[in-house]
């Protein structure tokens, strides 16, 4: 079972919640991390067992951070009653936990991209962030006896994979150019991350992280200025106009929701032929590259599309 599976009880919520087509980028940061640490003897400096998140830092606060520790992600608001008597029992949690994993606030009303982008539907609203997904979470206000348990159930499917994880990426050290896209897509310098993937692939042409770190370059390209609502709307009531399509499944992709923009686009291939087929076949498989090779939810969408083809 992977993280992205773990979905323990109580109150759980969306389960796997892709927070962006950044992972691949970020992965990198992780890995000059844990190569610098390996170099240094030891693992990074601790840092504080509770912070407060921004739009601005929640790619490099939670996102990026998630890559080496657990994040348990506090959606809440200053006017929340239910807010008041979570957020302290968490608290007390985190700094009991002593780095294991890191309680990340944020305040909705302050904050509104971050609660938009994980469709927060009420608060206090809490989730788990690992390797740059929301794996499980809950909503309203738990007693400290529940929260207490959910957290050891977290802590213990994650476990397997952060010694595998931690050992995995210390003995790879970055590649230059996968950290300066990183950094190049944090700053949102597309066509400069465009570069330095291109660069590795240059050199190492099979390199996973760079095949995905481009193709999610060219995601970000094509869902640039997009109005998600309109483009998803316009799509249901025209369902025959293939660019619109292509559209929705680049926003659903973008939003996590993989499994529906590969369906997506499959049901398009069974119903098209000729060139437009064609468009539509090369695009899902663009999409394809944006993941691992081996995640589940391609293997199933490649059976499924060979099955739409012949």
């Amino acid at each position: 079972m992977s993280p992205a599976e773990f979905n323990p009880r109580p109150g759980s919520l969306y389960g796997a919640v892709d927070l962006g087509a950044r992972k691949q980028a970020l992965e990198a940061q992780a890995k000059r991390e844990a190569a610098a640490a390996q170099a240094g003897g030891g693992a990074p400096a601790a840092g504080p067992a509770v912070i407060d998140v921004t739009d601005q830092t929640f790619a490099t606060e939670v996102v990026e951070r998630s890559m080496r520790v657990p994040v348990i992600l506090d959606l809440w608001a200053t006017w929340c009653g239910p807010c008041k008597q979570l957020s302290p029992i968490l608290e007390k949690l985190a700094a009991e936990a002593n780095g294991r994993w890191v309680l990340a606030k944020v305040d909705v009303d302050a904050n509104p991209q971050i609660a938009q982008a994980l469709r927060v539907q009420s608060i206090p609203t809490v989730l788990a962030i690992f390797q740059g997904q929301a794996v499980t979470g809950f909503q309203g206000a738990l007693p400290e006896a529940q929260v207490r348990q959910w957290l050891d159930q977290v802590m213990q499917a994650l476990a397997q994979y952060l010694p595998q994880a931690q050992g995995a990426e210390a003995q790879r050290p970055a590649d230059p150019d996968l950290v300066a896209a990183e950094e190049a897509v944090q700053k949102g310098d597309l066509d400069a991350a465009e570069a330095a993937y291109k660069r590795v692939l240059d050199r190492s042409p099979k390199d996973a992280d760079a095949k995905m770190g481009l193709a999610g370059v060219g995601l970000l390209r094509r869902t640039q200025g997009l109005d998600p609502a309109k483009v998803l709307r316009e799509a249901a009531e025209r369902p025959d106009d293939i660019d619109l399509q292509l559209q929705s499944a680049d926003l659903e992709m973008l939003s996590g929701s993989a499994e529906s923009a590969f369906n997506r686009l499959i049901d398009l291939v069974r119903r098209t032929a000729g060139d437009e087929r064609d468009k539509v076949r090369l695009h899902l498989l663009s999409l394809f590259e944006t993941l691992p090779v081996d995640d589940p939810t391609v293997a199933k969408a490649r059976r499924a599309l060979a099955n739409a083809l012949f």
